[in-house]
């Protein structure tokens, strides 16, 4: 009975180093306490869709509430992030049809940089993509409009995860 009690207070006391309170930062973004989202550069062909993707992004970053969005001046971090392309692949045909589409798939590729504020330097940068189905009906381009916003917040839910997790 003696041993279980040894073997018990040396697990308690060897396994309470691994534990730590508070939340764990990614260490690629040690020491940022708030950020800064800028509007998105648009690199695709897909027009005014910067304002749409930043929205989103933003409200994600709100939603999670890890990093409060504050002024560019105020920020210990910035977050640029750029629209690479917005691709529409089809991925179920007519029944009897192979060339006539039933449905398609929205990828949205964005390119994520974060700075630090005030010097400038560099912290990480990575692309993410976000995806998103659609239905094919009378009116294809506002049907791909629509679909656009949950493919933005896929890739915000990624880029957020990444930021604040590190995954």
């Amino acid at each position: 009975m003696r041993w279980v009690a040894r073997f018990a207070l040396f697990s308690v006391l060897v396994f309470s180093g691994c534990y730590t309170l508070g939340p764990v930062v990614p260490t690629y973004v040690k020491g940022v306490h708030n950020v800064s989202v800028p509007i998105f550069d648009n690199k695709s062909f897909e027009p005014q869709i910067q304002a749409v993707v930043t929205d989103t992004f933003i409200k994600e970053l709100q939603t999670d509430g890890t990093y409060p969005i504050t002024g560019q001046d105020q920020a210990d971090a910035v977050v640029h992030g750029t629209i690479t392309d917005v691709l529409r692949t089809q991925t179920k045909a007519v029944v009897g049809d192979v060339l006539a589409s039933a449905e398609f798939q929205i990828t949205l590729k964005i390119h994520i940089e974060v700075f630090r504020g005030g010097t400038g330097q560099a912290l990480v940068s990575k692309d993410f993509s976000g995806l998103s189905y659609f239905f094919v009906g009378s009116d294809l381009p506002t049907q791909e409009r629509q679909a656009i916003p949950v493919a933005a917040q896929d890739c915000a839910k990624q880029v957020t995860a990444f930021l604040t997790e590190g995954f």
